[in-house]
């Protein structure tokens, strides 16, 4: 059985990106490799590297700057409404504002700083 242990992203830019996943989301750095950073988020680690060390790291030609919008990452909170707000003080771009779906489950969105869509939402119970 395969199971996830991590998702890595390709940033344009690396310090503004580990600034908004750490001082704006608030997750910790696990562990610091130069151009490839992990970072805590429970049980699946969500990591980074810079878009033109993509083909160093892996072999793979360098990403496309132009954004394809094909996934998003999800953040559970106990308080959506609190944490947008937190966010759009610290100017970050909300992207749709929190809404509660048929199933009682509280979204919204928000971009980091390469437009990755990042969904903001309470547990499904």
């Amino acid at each position: 059985m395969l199971q996830m242990k991590y998702v890595i992203i390709y940033v344009s830019n690396f310090e503004e990106s580990l600034a908004f996943y750490c001082n704006q989301l608030g997750l910790s750095i696990r562990n610091n490799h130069g151009s490839y950073i992990e970072l805590d988020t429970g049980s699946t680690i969500l990591a980074m590297i810079l878009k033109e060390n993509v083909n160093e790291m892996t072999g793979l030609p360098k990403p496309s700057d132009i954004s394809s919008q094909t996934f998003e990452l999800g953040f559970v909170t106990e308080d959506v409404i609190g944490m947008v707000e937190k966010l759009r003080e610290n100017g970050v771009k909300i992207i749709k504002e929190p809404i509660e779906k048929p199933w009682g489950q509280t979204v919204a969105y928000v971009a980091d700083p390469d437009q990755h869509y990042i969904e903001i939402c309470s547990r499904v119970e």
